[in-house]
């Protein structure tokens, strides 16, 4: 469990605080003995200054080489130092600051943001934005219009700067910054350790349905969790979490590797893990793995764009696979028939790409999707192809896509020959949770490649293991945890 903390000069200024968060001064953050030994501590620095080598600034300091969850960071309050490129952080977000103002009035516009929160409900997806950006407990953002709203200046505030109009905000805010969506009340009892599910309401194709997701939710209450559900939104609140379970399809270039990689440096235990998000959403880079390690695998060609005049497209075998090296859901998946298809791909592919994987067609009625988490088998599934479709989805013709059935077998009665290859296969990338697709050719396996986000939904995965499956994966969390 990590205790919480607030460390400030003005503890006059904070009366009943929920019973699991501790206000303390400078002085005894910086001298008591529990606070130097321990590294369970999330910490909110409400210091009068955050300038460099005051006592704000060591707060932070002392906070992170101890090993505690701090807000804000030095590297934070390190980017205000240079104005030029705060601003040009927030013009990644043009669209979103246009849209939020657009009915604004008069060419000036100041904002107070406590902890992503301000008074005016208009600006609340600009502030959440700047929070996520920039995670200081209280901003002031400075507004200006010539030809379009521009952010002419950001920077920290302390307590001391806070008007007092402001101050209910800020406790409004802390409050439920710190607690979650968890309100504190009588009847509730917190448990020890807190879990986000990070989710996408809105995907398409999410890795887990709904009824999954609740699922998670009741099995991780079960082994000792306070659960709750965060969307891309809510990444300034990840430093309220002990663990974090990514259930939305993840990529490199996209929030959801952005959450991996600071969950993971704030210490929480997270899957998918950053690691295996780069291994496993690069089949580049997984192709290359594999044949390194002698993992069977079907033929498989690097074609690179600036070598695509010199490509003898005769010395191919047809049909072939072609595949961006970061789709997902069999997105990003072609086949060509012949020459002329493979050259058409390709001109496609390379649009996005510098290098393509040619892969040797396989034809099959089903592929084998064998789970697996810390190195152990957890279930086996086979997904059949879309009707009239050489992949299990076939996104063509419809709003929706068309999808193969499943069905899932114990995994003890599954070839155990499957089962010691996708093993075999995922120790290479971690000890997290994968989904090692897996063609049959009479009897032999051969890796197609590895999820760091494998489906998990009810009805299919589960069909064996029933709840058992959730509460087994919550369980991995918690026992990386004590």
């Amino acid at each position: 469990m990590a205790y919480k903390l607030i460390v400030t000069e003005r503890q006059d200024e904070w009366k009943d605080l929920p019973d699991d968060v501790e206000l303390i001064s400078p002085s005894d953050y910086f001298s008591t003995d529990i606070y130097q030994k321990s590294r369970k501590y999330k910490v909110v620095n409400l210091c009068k200054s955050y300038q460099y080598q005051s006592v704000g600034y060591y707060v932070s300091l002392l906070a992170e080489a101890r090993g505690h969850k701090v807000m804000p960071q030095i590297t934070t309050l390190q980017d205000f130092r240079f104005p030029a490129l705060v601003r040009e952080d927030a013009e990644d977000f043009d669209d979103i600051i246009q849209q939020s103002l657009k009915k604004q009035t008069g060419d000036k516009l100041d904002l107070i943001i406590c902890l992503g929160q301000v008074y005016q409900p208009q600006f609340a997806r600009i502030s959440t934005l700047l929070f996520n950006l920039f995670q200081v407990p209280i901003l002031k953002a400075c507004f200006t219009k010539k030809d379009k709203w521009m952010l002419t200046q950001l920077k920290p505030l302390n307590l001391s700067e806070l008007p007092e109009d402001q101050k209910g905000l800020l406790r409004t805010a802390l409050d439920e910054y710190l607690q979650g969506k968890n309100k504190l009340n009588k009847q509730y009892s917190r448990k020890k350790y807190d879990l986000a599910i990070l989710i996408n309401p809105e995907e398409e194709t999410p890795p887990s349905n709904k009824k999954a997701i609740q699922n998670f939710v009741k099995a991780g209450e079960k082994v000792g969790f306070n659960v709750d559900l965060i969307t891309k939104n809510d990444f300034a609140k990840l430093i309220q979490y002990d663990a974090l379970f990514i259930r939305e399809t993840t990529n490199v270039n996209h929030h959801t590797f952005k959450f991996a990689k600071k969950a993971a440096s704030e210490g929480l235990v997270v899957m998918d893990d950053p690691e295996s998000i780069l291994r496993c959403t690069n089949k580049v880079y997984l192709s290359e793995l594999l044949r390194a390690h002698s993992i069977p695998t079907p033929a498989y060609y690097i074609i690179k764009k600036d070598k695509m005049s010199q490509i003898n497209a005769s010395a191919f075998e047809y049909p072939i696979i072609l595949k961006q090296p970061d789709g997902s859901f069999s997105k990003g998946v072609k086949k060509a028939k012949n020459e002329a298809e493979l050259i058409k791909v390709l001109k496609d592919f390379f649009q996005t790409s510098e290098l393509v994987i040619g892969q040797e067609f396989i034809p099959t009625d089903f592929d084998w999707r064998v789970g697996v988490l810390n190195k152990k088998p957890l279930y086996v599934c086979r997904y059949y192809m879309a009707a009239d479709h050489w992949q299990i989805v076939n996104w063509k013709g419809s709003d929706t896509p068309d999808e193969g059935d499943a069905d899932t077998i114990a995994v003890e009665d599954a070839p155990k020959a499957l089962i010691d290859l996708a093993v075999k296969a995922t120790s290479l990338i971690g000890n997290g949770l994968y989904g090692v697709d897996i063609k049959q050719r009479g009897k032999k396996f051969y890796i197609i490649e590895i999820n760091d986000n494998p489906n998990l939904d009810e009805g299919v995965e589960d069909a064996v293991l029933k709840h058992q499956l959730y509460q087994t994966i919550m369980q991995e969390f918690m026992n990386r945890l004590v």
